[in-house]
């Protein structure tokens, strides 16, 4: 083997050791059924739709001004902060609207160091963009992890035992990417109530751009793994995937409970959202079908897959800054620590401050991505932005009532406790006395002080959504090209606060997972030059390969946040990947093939026919 660092003595870069339940070797042994597999979760790019850009400027009075597209001003500043030496208050980094991120842009690059350098250096101001190659050979690509697995039960379906083992390619710089398998380990038994469970990795150096958090982070590679293992284990046995999964799944819960990982989920109805999904794609009617093509010996072969997924959110103790202001004009300027970049923050944001201070969507401004204008704030990321950012608007909009609150007690020569606001008309009364009123723009002139309040919430822990996809897929026999013909998508994301960014949010989550189980694939050569070099090289999914995603509705709560929200940005490709990927399978496994790795392109498919 070659060191890619001789003086390191190895290229391991961390061990996540054996963990396991107490008596697992033992009951594995033991299971009736045993399936043994290997899987390769293969290296995606992310491929934002704006690339990466910087600009850097040096003022007068030696600050230094450093606009970035990226996922969060304030983490940026922390960093280039410690990588320049100097104090972060010397520092003002601006975030204005960002073209995607997925996670790849979570983390600063060298160019981001290099330009504030360069700046002060020449004494001028320094701007730099990449172009699409350059972000495809230096952009953290995600995934990458080759899986073994072992998964026991007994022929009524009934699964047992669950080893996972995995080799996570970290690339030849470690950052994040070497920690994702701490995050696939957490959501290793899925949703399933899988009593014994084993766990371990290692992470690897390879002569390969680092790899880092894209769109789910360890959580798709969890779903994957267990998804296709439950699919070849029904296939063993003969039984339908989804009476096996049915059989399986944790009963409904609503406060927390544990996983046979130790992870504690928030709550779920996992057996509702998959008959919901189902239900919804008709599937009886689906297989029945599949069995009329394959009698006919048609062409065109149908594929079923189905998933089931949890997967974590706000992970950990989170922590985010709001502040509300009530100006003059009865117009409302709120700030928040949150960066959007297409996750319609502005929007959900302005609907939270509405729905409790009474005033219009069009009369509320949100202000983000300026550490001179926000004071503090977060990584955006980790779907947590509506039950960490937008709790810590409405705990800022509930201070500003309760303020206002006391101004019009004084106007209306009522007890405080007795003051209504009415979140129709934005008017304050005495309950019980609608007639008369006072608007904030007369509480606003009436107080002393500025209508206004900052509020930094504080997570009780992270939440768990969870759900089933079923997805349709068409094989042509002769050729191997498949066709994606229906995706059924239930999510459950506790409360909604707006659908239609959620199902935006699961469209794009939907065809990223897709695309890698047919599509994507970062391929590199013996020396570690990238072979996918741009778009005519990296087959990235476009809308000519998607369907209209089928959206079914569930909500299961939160008890871990006033909204009840759970995250939602990332459950489309944690869903997909698995469900997309065991369709496409199940369409020719009649033919004998058992498995292929992702992405299942048009060759692999074809070969694959073409040997059984």
């Amino acid at each position: 083997d070659v060191l890619l660092f001789p003086e390191l003595g190895s290229n391991v870069a961390l061990t996540v050791p054996v963990t396991a339940t107490d008596g697992f070797d033992e009951v594995l042994a033991g299971c009736e059924v045993i399936i043994r597999t290997r899987i390769l979760n293969s290296k995606i790019a992310g491929a934002p739709i704006e690339p990466r850009s910087a600009a850097a400027a040096w003022d007068a009075a030696g600050r230094l001004h450093h606009w970035v597209s990226c996922q969060g001003a304030h983490p940026y500043r922390g960093f280039l902060a410690r990588a320049l030496k100097i104090d972060e208050a010397n520092i003002r980094v601006i975030t204005p609207d960002v073209g995607g991120g997925f996670g790849v842009k979570a983390m600063p690059y060298p160019e981001d160091v290099l330009l504030g350098w360069l700046a002060q250096q020449t004494g001028r101001s320094v701007r730099w963009f990449s172009n699409r190659t350059d972000d495809m050979q230096n952009l953290a690509p995600g995934r990458a992890q080759v899986q073994d697995i072992e998964l026991g039960g007994d022929r009524t379906g009934k699964l047992k035992a669950y080893r996972l083992k995995v080799v996570q390619d970290s690339g030849a710089y470690p950052r994040y990417g070497a920690y994702l398998p701490n995050m696939t380990k957490m959501m290793q038994p899925g949703v399933y109530d899988i009593t014994h469970v084993s766990f371990e990795s290692v992470s690897v150096l390879t002569n390969t751009t680092p790899v880092g958090p894209f769109r789910g982070a360890g959580r798709p590679e969890a779903s994957a793994a267990i998804e296709r293992a439950v699919d070849m284990y029904a296939q063993h046995i003969g039984m339908d995937p989804a009476e096996v999964r049915r059989r399986n799944v944790i009963a409904e819960f609503h406060q927390p409970i544990k996983s046979s990982a130790g992870t504690p989920y928030d709550s779920g109805a996992y057996a509702e959202m998959l008959d919901r999904a189902l239900d919804a794609a008709g599937y009886a009617g689906l297989r029945s079908e599949q069995q009329a093509r394959r009698d006919r010996n048609e062409q065109k072969l149908l594929g079923i897959g189905i998933s089931t997924y949890v997967e974590v959110t706000a992970g950990g103790v989170q922590q985010e800054y709001a502040s509300v202001e009530v100006l003059a004009s009865g117009k409302v300027r709120a700030r928040t620590g949150s960066t959007p970049y297409g996750t319609g923050h502005d929007t959900s944001w302005a609907m939270l401050i509405a729905d409790r201070l009474g005033v219009s969507m069009d009369d509320i401004e949100i202000v983000h991505g300026d550490t001179d204008v926000v004071p503090r704030g977060g990584l955006t990321g980790g779907s947590r932005s509506l039950q960490v950012a937008g709790s810590a608007i409405v705990g800022a909009a509930n201070l500003v009532a309760d303020q206002a609150k006391t101004v019009a007690a004084d106007l209306l020569e009522a007890a405080v406790e007795d003051i209504t606001l009415d979140t129709v008309t934005g008017r304050f009364h005495v309950a019980g006395a609608p007639s008369i009123a006072r608007s904030w723009v007369e509480v606003v002139a009436a107080s002393q002080s500025p209508m206004a309040a900052e509020f930094d919430f504080t997570s009780k822990g992270a939440t768990f959504p969870s759900g089933a996809h079923v997805s349709v897929v068409e094989v042509d026999r002769e050729t191997g090209k498949v066709t994606l013909l229906r995706h059924i998508a239930c999510d459950d994301a506790g409360r909604i606060l707006n659908p239609m960014l959620v199902a935006g949010q699961v469209h794009g989550g939907v065809a990223q997972g897709a695309a890698q189980a047919f599509l994507e694939e970062m391929v590199y050569d013996a020396e570690g030059n990238p072979l996918t070099s741009n778009f005519s090289d990296y087959a990235v999914i476009s809308a000519t390969e998607m369907p209209s995603i089928e959206r079914v509705a569930l909500e299961t709560i939160s008890p871990m946040n006033e909204l009840g929200a759970k995250g939602i940005g990332e459950s489309g490709t944690i869903g997909a990947t698995p469900a997309v990927h065991n369709a496409i399978i199940d369409a020719v496994s009649h033919l004998g093939v058992t498995h292929i790795d992702m992405p299942v392109t048009s060759e692999k498919l074809w070969r694959a026919m073409a040997s059984v």
